[in-house]
């Protein structure tokens, strides 16, 4: 194990950049428009329940195996069962976080051009042919998505240059309180609306129907992979960071209970917005947040502007917070693969990345729209394939390996849970309820992608 490897400075520090890992564009753009397609408050619930019996159960699997391990998510796993196939499972990881990263950063990017437009006044006025025109012409244009891509790759690069201490967790001190004051400003205003009440009745009113629709369950577990960064290395990452003594329970407690309250809050900010205006649809897909807001924004009045600034701004920094995470993944394994230095990981991952992103930036309108594979543009093939196989087979490894590969006392003990009915809970919930759970939705996942 690497005795002189980085650590968090406080548990505080670890937990709020868990939390900035959890909570990124999976609890806005995502969650927002998977709600939205799926029914509103019937997913929701489903999505909560999801959460605390497959989500929080994986997670404290993943913190418990980076502890133990003390390496990145590949050395971690040789670590604690050396020359053992789970390794698989870290290398999983690490293929998984580059892909998501690497159409991330282009979403990312075009946060941070509407962001721009609001700031200069571009996107105030409504365009000629309307928002969705305006998002259109954005991206399918050939330099604007790689600019902006580049720019917000540029700032997350920046700040894992800087190491664990002084650029994770310190960015991540500034980040988390600022995010839950704007989303909690911007709630607060949207409760003022007209459409207040319907946008909170479809949130938390749920149409009982939806409950037997298999597809409503498959997107729940799907979002609660993606918005608390499971099976992709990231949190195994992190808790590597850990010393010894750091209770991980409460921690993944805590990082659970903030990622769901977000996405709950963050619900409360958009669909109040969104039912205020008749002409706009909650399951607008993920042209939600690209269209249909800039559109309630614009009848806002004077407001609006403000609001979208403060908005995009919001999710400008959850994207952020995020992104580091998945950039971290890569660069310890570089460090500890290849033996490199902190700086010599971080710009050759990060531009490594970045650079696999363009053909997703081209792809959605752009001069490589035409180009598709299995009929999916690359940014959408991308996306497929981590959100429906590699990030729930990720997370199927990590529960196995910890509950059936792994020594059952040694999974308690680093726990802290030996003693207590808890451990016993979380066992059983890590050796079954999960695994089970995992390889229904990949069953699903499978059926729905290749055979309709």
């Amino acid at each position: 194990m690497d005795q002189s490897r980085e650590q968090f400075a406080t548990r505080l520090g670890f937990i709020l950049a868990a939390v900035g890992s959890a909570v990124g564009l999976g609890n806005i753009w995502r969650f927002a428009y998977v709600t939205g397609e799926s029914g509103g408050a019937a997913f929701l619930l489903i999505y909560v329940l999801c959460i605390f019996l497959v989500g929080l159960p994986v997670l404290l699997a993943e913190f418990s195996v980076g502890r133990r391990g003390q390496s990145d998510v590949v050395g971690s796993f040789n670590n604690i069962s050396p020359g053992k196939p789970w390794v698989l499972g870290g290398i999983l990881g690490v293929l998984t976080s580059f892909l998501i990263l690497s159409f991330y950063g282009v979403i990312a990017g075009w946060v941070l051009y509407y962001l721009f437009a609001y700031i200069s006044g571009s996107a105030v006025a409504v365009p000629a042919e309307g928002y969705g025109a305006f998002f259109e012409t954005f991206i399918g244009g050939t330099t604007g998505p790689v600019f902006w891509q580049f720019l917000f790759m540029a700032f997350t690069i920046a700040i894992v240059f800087f190491g664990v201490k002084k650029g994770i967790e310190l960015s991540n001190k500034v980040f988390m309180p600022l995010l839950a004051l704007i989303v909690i400003i911007l709630a607060g205003y949207s409760l003022t609306l007209s459409g207040a009440s319907e946008g909170l009745a479809f949130l938390f009113s749920p149409d009982w129907g939806a409950f037997g629709d298999p597809s409503v369950y498959a997107a729940a577990i799907g979002q609660a992979f993606f918005t608390l960064s499971l099976g992709m290395g990231a949190m195994i990452t992190y808790a590597s960071y850990l010393p010894k003594d750091a209770r991980l329970p409460s921690a993944a407690g805590t990082v659970v209970t903030f990622d769901t309250l977000f996405a709950i809050v963050a619900g409360i900010m958009i669909f109040p917005a969104v039912f205020s205006f008749a002409s706009v649809e909650p399951n607008a897909g993920p042209g939600l947040i690209f269209i249909v807001l800039p559109e309630v924004f614009n009848q806002m009045g004077a407001g609006g502007t403000i609001f979208a600034i403060f908005f995009f701004f919001l999710v400008a920094i959850a994207a952020l917070s995020s992104a580091i995470s998945l950039l971290e993944v890569s660069v310890s394994y570089l460090m500890r693969q290849f033996n490199w230095n902190r700086r010599k990981a971080t710009l050759t991952a990060g531009i490594v990345v970045t650079l696999f992103g363009i053909p997703s930036a081209l792809s959605q309108g752009g001069p490589l729209s035409d180009f598709t594979i299995f009929g999916l543009p690359f940014l959408d093939l991308i996306d497929t394939v981590t959100d429906r196989f590699t990030l729930p087979l990720g997370g199927l490894i990590v529960a196995l390996f910890v509950g059936w590969g792994w020594n059952k006392i040694d999974a308690l003990r680093e726990t802290g849970l030996t003693d207590s009915a808890v451990g016993t809970v979380w066992l059983w919930a890590i050796r079954i309820i999960a695994p089970l759970g995992i390889l229904w939705i990949l069953f699903i996942n499978i059926q729905t992608t290749f055979f309709g």
